[in-house]
């Protein structure tokens, strides 16, 4: 722990959790549903992560989630919501949503906080400093968790992990969401994975992109926003960057509004309904697909999601998505991606969110213990979700019950799961999703 002076020192009784993202949001739900008092710490003035702040348009399919069903009624019954909503993922409506939400759960909500140290040791309470406007201020709880994605607050409490992937430490790609103004509203349908072609007149608009934009840009992923006349571009690439260093990653995000400047003017050019397009807003939230992966008790697998695996510890399940792998080292489906695969429900160990030799610690969302591959599926939002939800029940069943983590006997998180809603995976059948894979 540095010597940073605090104004402040409390003890705080219940779930700490870093960052305010699908999977923080899901975890501070299904704690403070399950019975604990939770306070939720955001860097950003909104809650949502990639969903809200980050523009991302889009939930991947395929993933059976409670919270994601509730998300979109919520959605649907807004009355914020645009009268002739078009399908898409309406982030404001989002946000707004999401702040219900968790006020009704009685979470404590604390925007523009920010971690900047973190300690996690044997036999002690987990304790962290955050930083805001009031300042510096130690918070000392029995657990906390840690859904920023890059796992701030693991890293500072001295977790271990690895880069990207495995072999060379290179990661997929990151990308500046940004939506586009003034499309032709009655457009039937838009690029939106990297396996199916798009034809326009001037040829298959993946070719097109492939010779005309700036490399590492250079695939098409277009989505509805939910607003007419309004799309969510995904079309920024930045590669082989280390998105834990501030330099590398202010460098990265420099690089995607060069390539926006070269996005939009190649759609007017190339795309029907797209002539007189203009850059509409940018997502104040830098899209990091892949950085810190720490060392859980379990590392998740590709062997695990291929086969289905139903882990005895399960904390999320109904899980499915392939292997969408963006090119650590160009643009487009990295050679070891797949997104034709069969469907199957994959669950995920409350093993896989214990932090080796970590106590009073979890991860929630992308951070959690995975390879490379593996993490290329559940990454996705709706599997973060489900990841947060199980770890935030997890979380308040050890608490109610006065144990640490690694000795929390599962049936009672299991019913917790259950009564908010998730199927268990003795439960799941053999459906196939009938919606194509898309790509983030």
């Amino acid at each position: 722990m540095y010597a940073i002076q605090t104004k402040q020192n409390r003890s705080f009784p219940g779930v700490v959790i870093a960052g305010g993202g699908v999977a923080g949001c899901a975890a501070a739900l299904g704690a403070a549903r399950a019975g604990a008092r939770v306070l939720l710490l955001e860097e950003e003035n909104a809650p949502g992560g990639m969903a809200g702040p980050g523009m991302l348009a889009k939930w991947m399919p395929g993933t059976r989630s409670p919270l994601r069903e509730e998300i979109d009624r919520r959605i649907a019954n807004s009355e914020l919501a645009p009268p002739n909503r078009t399908e898409g993922l309406l982030n404001e409506c989002l946000k707004d949503v999401l702040f219900q939400m968790l006020e009704e759960a009685g979470v404590e909500l604390l925007l523009h906080t920010r971690v900047v140290d973190a300690e996690c040791e044997n036999g002690q309470s987990p304790v962290i400093v955050i930083n805001s406007v009031s300042g510096m201020e130690r918070i000392e709880s029995p657990c906390l968790i840690d859904a920023t994605g890059d796992g701030t607050a693991a890293v500072c409490a001295g977790a271990s992990f690895e880069i990207g992937r495995e072999t060379d430490h290179l990661c997929q790609g990151a990308s500046l969401m940004f939506q586009i103004g003034g499309v032709n509203p009655d457009i039937q349908t838009l690029p939106e994975s990297f396996n199916l072609p798009y034809p326009v007149p001037a040829g298959d608009l993946g070719a097109l992109g492939r010779e005309h934009l700036p490399p590492p840009a250079g695939h098409v992923l277009l989505h509805r926003t939910g607003k007419p006349g309004i799309i969510c571009a995904n079309m920024t690439n930045a590669v082989k960057f280390d998105f834990t260093d501030v330099v590398q990653k202010t460098r990265a995000e420099q690089l995607c509004w060069k390539q926006i400047r070269a996005i939009v003017p190649f759609l007017r050019r190339f795309v029907p309904g797209f002539e007189n397009c203009y850059l509409a807003g940018t997502a104040s939230r830098f899209g990091i697909r892949e950085s810190r992966h720490f060392h859980g008790d379990y590392r998740l697998t590709e062997e695990d999601i291929i086969s289905g695996r139903r882990f005895e510890d399960w904390i999320a399940c109904g899980n499915f998505f392939p292997f969408d792998i963006h090119n650590v080292e160009g643009h487009g489906l990295d050679p070891a991606g797949k997104l034709n695969m069969t469907h199957h429900f994959y669950s995920i160990p409350l093993r896989s969110c214990l932090p080796v030799g970590m106590e009073g610690l979890l991860l929630a969302g992308r951070n959690l213990s995975a390879t490379h591959k593996a993490h290329s599926s559940c990454r996705v939002m709706p599997i973060c979700l489900n990841i947060g939800l199980g770890v935030g029940v997890a979380a308040a069943t050890a608490l109610r019950l006065g144990v640490t983590l690694r000795k929390l006997p599962i049936e009672p998180v299991h019913r917790e799961l259950i009564r908010q809603g998730v199927i268990p995976p003795e439960e799941e059948n053999n459906v196939r999703s009938g919606e194509p894979a898309g790509s983030r």
